[in-house]
């Protein structure tokens, strides 16, 4: 039995404002049946079923005393069949039962009197189980003599023969239609209206939008936005490969399987992941995490090296190609889990270890490959191309020492070498490579619009530049490409700014006579480049990054902040910051940032440095087999469900194809073809 501990799930929402309090946020009565109502399988996926009880001791839910009914009982049924205990469906022994209490707040009342509502909870988990047989599923939980919560799942019918033998994921993070229009409009020369050239994108013949919702949340963030893509399964804030708990444990709650797990447990295929961002970030460790917090960052390092320890939980055997930032996880000390040196955890499973780009593209390729090339994030793709002279002020060596990471890859460096180690190691079984270009939702943040299209436009060159390497290889016709966003921000362009004429204003009022809209907003000044001219940045980059009449551009969701529109030259944006005799939690106008420009008041809480997500549908871009499947508006769960499908993911009723690499025929490992465990 666990040890009865305090939880206050309250505690990380001190500092914040207005919102809705949950006392569990996929559990509105006092039984909580986790996966909840409404969800989603793959068949033969991989999930742990939870059960809570909760006995509030106080607030207005209190009840019974605080006392939870420790004898409850749950059931499951398939399509109005026979009713079966959980234990017997899956042929599991029943679980032990574990309590422990955790407080919350019930509203910003409670918050600001400090007066949490207490509560006990009794619960039992089943691990590691599947339902093979599509069609509908009723879980019932009873307790309390006489109080019942449902959940209704539904396993889809899904093929289980592979159409795409490899798939490339790319995730602009954050990406919205506006932005790519606006890439668009920066890179690309129009003559009365009319494009001259286009994006990679703009190519693609299928185009779809998936809606970002998290399972309690309208509005997103990264980690359970990438966890539902990867998995089908929507999560909770910060959450990932799970459904978050009540528990005082990060890791172990109810986990779903992610396709990368599939993919290496049903076929062996090879897999990596690519990102501007730091390894542990949401985006790249979601493929394999399962926690309810994605800033568990060096356990997550662990669990994408060697699995979870715990749980009997599936492994991935680690990634094949795993190339981004984030040596601070790597290094050993503080930031690593355990502290432990992570280069050579990763050396002595035989990867190739490369800390630059010039030790990246003379790294083998048939050999696993780490590749960690600064600390924090890669710096944008504007510092490694345009100011290359701010990344001298860095302190982001990945070997550890004071001096600045220079010799940097960018990420279409990254997505190319990915390929080739993927398709030298996957071979007849395939790959699947997730490339995030991360920064275009780092500098959305930050209000740093150039250097957020600068990486959207990095994106582009990387998609049309991997669709020559597949031509090259001769694999472009049996790989399916997909390019999307996890989430949005609420960008757009509503005209230009003549950033001469605003520098040259005193008053704000005047500053803001140099926008122009309408008639007023004239046409792109940007310098694109001359068919067969090389500038050293590319085709699709713009030649020059600083004219005087720039776009105009704003979020809908933004701290206060000073605006003087046009690019950055010293680095990215710190629009919002403290200021000396002021709480750490009241931010202001940062008085360094855009000194010429003009004061925007903010629409978010005062302790909000950046801009935050919005709740808009984002695109969805595919090539390949199985392309007419991603037309239309559907959930972003549905991107996971058209991807299992080409790859081939779902188990037949038959046969299961288990850890240890055998066929099993379901004798003692599942019961009818329904149900089962491993």
């Amino acid at each position: 039995m666990r040890s009865t501990v305090v939880l206050c799930l309250a505690a990380s929402l001190a500092s914040v404002s207005g919102q809705t309090f949950q006392r569990l946020g996929t559990c509105p009565t006092l039984g909580c049946v986790l996966p909840p109502d409404q969800q989603d399988f793959l068949p033969g996926q991989q999930f742990d079923i939870r059960f809570e009880v909760h006995a509030p001791k106080n607030g207005s839910e209190a009840f019974n005393g605080g006392v939870p009914d420790e004898k409850f009982t749950a059931t499951i049924q398939k399509d109005n069949g026979r009713t079966r205990s959980i234990a017997d469906f899956f042929n599991l022994k029943e679980p032990s039962l574990e309590k422990w209490t955790f407080s919350w707040y019930e509203d910003l009342f409670a918050q600001d009197a400090k007066t949490p509502s207490v509560v006990n909870v009794a619960s039992k988990i089943y691990r590691r189980v599947a339902l093979y047989e599509p069609g509908t599923y009723k879980v019932t939980l009873n307790y309390f003599s006489g109080k019942t919560t449902t959940a209704e799942w539904v396993v889809r019918p899904i093929a289980n023969k592979k159409k795409a033998k490899n798939v490339i994921f790319f995730i602009g993070d954050g990406m919205t239609t506006n932005m790519i229009t606006a890439a668009r409009l920066l890179a690309h020369k129009t003559i009365n209206g009319k494009y001259q050239t286009l994006l990679a994108l703009d190519k693609f013949p299928v185009l779809g939008h998936q809606m970002t919702h998290s399972i309690d949340s309208f509005i997103t963030d990264s980690a359970n936005s990438a966890s539902a893509l990867y998995s089908g399964h929507k999560s909770t804030v910060n959450a990932m490969g799970v459904y978050a708990d009540s528990s005082p444990d990060l890791f172990d709650d109810p986990k779903v399987e992610t396709v990368v797990e599939l993919l290496v447990r049903i076929w062996g295929s090879a897999w990596g992941a690519v990102s501007t961002a730091f390894l542990a970030d949401a985006t790249p460790i979601a493929l394999t995490a399962h926690t309810r917090s994605r800033y568990a960052y060096g356990p997550l390092i662990e669990q994408a090296l060697n699995g979870l320890g715990n749980y009997s939980w599936t492994k991935t055997n680690g990634p094949d190609a795993y190339f981004g930032g984030g040596a601070e996880q790597f290094l050993a000390g503080s930031g690593s889990y355990l502290g432990k040196d992570y280069y050579a955890e990763f050396a002595n499973k035989n990867y190739s270890i490369s800390l630059n780009k010039t030790a990246l593209l003379a790294a083998p390729k048939d050999k696993r490959a780490l590749g960690v090339f600064c600390r924090s994030n890669l710096p944008v793709w504007l510092e490694r191309n345009i100011f290359k002279d701010n990344l001298q002020k860095l302190s982001n060596d990945p070997a550890g020492g004071k001096g600045a990471a220079t010799d940097l890859p960018g990420l279409k460096e990254m997505t190319l070498k990915a390929i080739d180690v993927l398709h030298t190691r996957g071979g007849n079984k395939g790959f699947f490579l997730m490339s995030e270009a991360a920064s275009i939702d780092k500098q959305m943040h930050v209000l740093d619009y150039d250097r957020a299209l600068g990486d959207l436009l990095e994106l582009d060159d990387t998609v049309q530049a991997t669709i020559e390497k597949l031509k090259s290889l001769g694999i472009l016709d049996e790989t399916l490409i997909v390019v999307s966003a996890d989430h949005g921000h609420g960008f757009d362009v509503f005209g230009n700014a003549d950033t001469k004429y605003a520098a040259a204003q005193g008053d704000d009022r005047k500053k803001r006579n140099a926008v122009g809209v309408y008639q007023n907003s004239g046409l792109s000044q940007y310098t694109v480049p001359q068919e067969g001219v090389s500038y050293g940045t590319g085709a699709n980059f713009p030649v020059n990054w600083d004219p005087r009449y720039v776009i105009a551009a704003g979020l809908g969701a933004n701290p206060d902040h000073r605006e003087s529109y046009g690019v950055g030259k010293s680095g990215p944006r710190v629009p919002a910051t403290t200021i000396p005799g002021k709480s750490s939690d009241d931010l202001y106008v940062n008085p360094t940032d855009r000194p010429n420009g003009f004061v925007v008041n903010g629409t978010l809480p005062t302790n909000e440095a950046q801009g935050v997500h919005s709740l808009t549908d984002v695109p969805v871009f595919a090539t390949g087999p199985c392309q007419e499947t991603f037309g239309g508006v559907y959930s972003n769960i549905d991107v996971f469900y058209k991807i299992a499908n080409c790859l081939g993911l779902a188990h037949g009723t038959n046969k299961t194809v288990c850890d240890d690499g055998k066929s099993n025929g379901g004798n003692g490992k599942y019961n009818d073809g329904h149900g089962g465990h491993y």
